[in-house]
């Protein structure tokens, strides 16, 4: 391994996983959960995450089904979660959609695959 200098972090070998990703794969729960959300969600608007009301519809905010569709496929990417592509519209809002990942992954034991592989 290549000495890091004071403070800094040694990249992820994937070069996906930031500080603040790592941090919700290691204690992933449902506030974990609706931060990550908020953050997609902010970034598919192109608007503040601070903007994001977890509470307000994702219809409201124009979100499509195409972009539900790319949603899902960033959970089942980021998380190993496979749910039904009907999650977003199941689950209408970041509060909501937060609560069922997070209920998920605890029914799995912890474990984001049914074979326990992969954690969230």
């Amino acid at each position: 391994m290549v000495p890091q200098p004071t403070g800094a972090q040694a990249p992820d070998p994937s070069g996906t996983r930031t500080p603040a990703r790592a941090a919700l794969h290691a204690q992933p729960g449902e506030r974990e959960f609706a931060r990550w959300l908020t953050a997609r969600l902010a970034e598919f608007l192109s608007r503040p995450a601070e903007d994001i009301d977890p509470r307000t519809p994702f219809a409201e905010y124009g979100l499509d089904s195409v972009a539900a569709l790319s949603l899902y496929g960033d959970i089942e990417d980021e998380f190993a979660l496979y749910l039904e592509p009907t999650v977003a519209w199941d689950h209408p809002t970041v509060e909501a959609l937060a609560r069922c990942l997070a209920d998920e992954y605890a029914r799995r034991g912890g474990h984001a695959r049914a074979d326990g592989s992969a954690e969230v």
